[in-house]
């Protein structure tokens, strides 16, 4: 049994310099497993392949991409280059603790039905506060707005042990996410035209609609900056995350509640461009408007995809999937925290 941590890196030179000694050193030294870690470059123009091989060439290997595929491709790429049962995708900006990477292997080993599983992940910045994107597991309600088990949309609960008790989630980020390679392979890994953002909940959408787990991990945790290569303030994030849940949406939705989710999406989507404009985030609202175009541009190309996902559905109806609206709920019930949508969640 083999495992390989990739790490994507674009023009992440400092946090190369930053992070990576803490993943060597709790990684290649604590661990008992057979364990490689990999830098993917994605073309980088700041001497990252100048200064790892300088420094790191005896403790990781180099995988040079000839530019920047984004994320989804950039590790479809990456992952075809390795030979491993499991994969490791950890994001550039993560601090990991002693011992994390056992514990997620020894999961995996232990229920050969899941197909994917992630840590706890902690916030850098506030280190007893969750971090947005991952927390202590995926969910998402029926339109497509994820949430975290910790995180609900900009509300971000303190750590205190609440969510500490393993537990089957909808998706696990990927800024820390283990996934089994032939089920990775047999679902056809990242969609490479999302580029980046929401293609981890797409590759997991199609484990969990054909049956498979995903699976957070508390006993394991880790820390993670966030928002090292694109702000969330910044209009391009806010483009690529409202076009990408749309096709995502499209890809997966079953066709029985797909035109009332489209018709709903179409009035959330454009009273965001609203409050945007109010805001005074002329590029956030003109972004939303744009992914639209974008989506309906783009769609006729995900057509046979959609019909072979559906083809493929083993699991229609999914207990991670909140069946109210998340955004309704937010702004007009006051609903905050995990156990407000899912009172009644079962962990192991």
């Amino acid at each position: 049994m083999k495992t390989s941590i990739v790490i994507l890196n674009w023009n992440g030179k400092s946090l190369m310099e930053e992070y990576l000694p803490n993943v060597i050193s709790n990684t290649l030294f604590e661990t008992e497993k057979k364990v490689e870690i990999i830098v993917a470059d994605n073309g980088s123009k700041d001497g990252s392949l100048d200064f790892l091989k300088a420094n790191y060439a005896d403790k990781i290997k180099c995988i040079e991409l000839n530019h920047n595929h984004g994320f989804a491709e950039g590790y479809n790429l990456a992952l075809a280059q390795i030979d491993s049962k499991y994969a490791v995708l950890l994001n550039s900006d993560v601090k990991v603790t002693q011992g994390w990477l056992d514990i997620l292997i020894d999961y995996m080993e232990a229920h050969p039905d899941v197909a994917a599983c992630q840590p706890k992940i902690r916030s850098l910045r506030q280190e007893d506060y969750f971090e947005h994107a991952g927390a202590a597991g995926g969910f998402i309600d029926y339109l497509g707005y994820p949430f975290c088990r910790g995180r609900v949309l900009s509300f971000v609960e303190k750590d205190c042990g609440q969510y500490d008790t393993p537990i089957d989630v909808f998706w696990a980020t990927g800024a820390c996410l283990c996934v089994r390679m032939d089920e990775f392979r047999n679902v056809g890994g990242f969609d490479a035209r999302f580029f980046a953002h929401m293609e981890e909940i797409d590759l997991c959408w199609r484990f969990r609609s054909r049956g498979k787990r995903i699976v957070c991990i508390p006993q394991s945790s880790v820390y993670h900056l966030g928002g090292a290569t694109l702000n969330k303030e910044n209009p391009r994030k806010t483009f690529l995350n409202y076009r990408n849940n749309l096709l995502m949406l499209y890809k997966n939705s079953p066709c029985k509640t797909y035109n009332t989710i489209f018709a709903i999406r179409l009035f959330l989507d454009y009273l965001s461009v609203f409050v945007f404009l109010l805001s005074g985030k002329f590029g956030d609202a003109k972004a939303v408007i744009r992914a639209r175009y974008h989506f309906w541009k783009m769609r006729p190309q995900f057509k046979l995809k959609r019909l072979e996902n559906l083809q493929q559905i083993k699991n229609s109806s999914i207990p991670e999937v909140y069946r109210g609206s998340l955004v309704f709920d937010y702004y007009f019930r006051g609903k905050r925290y995990f156990s407000d949508f899912f009172p009644d969640t079962k962990s192991e």
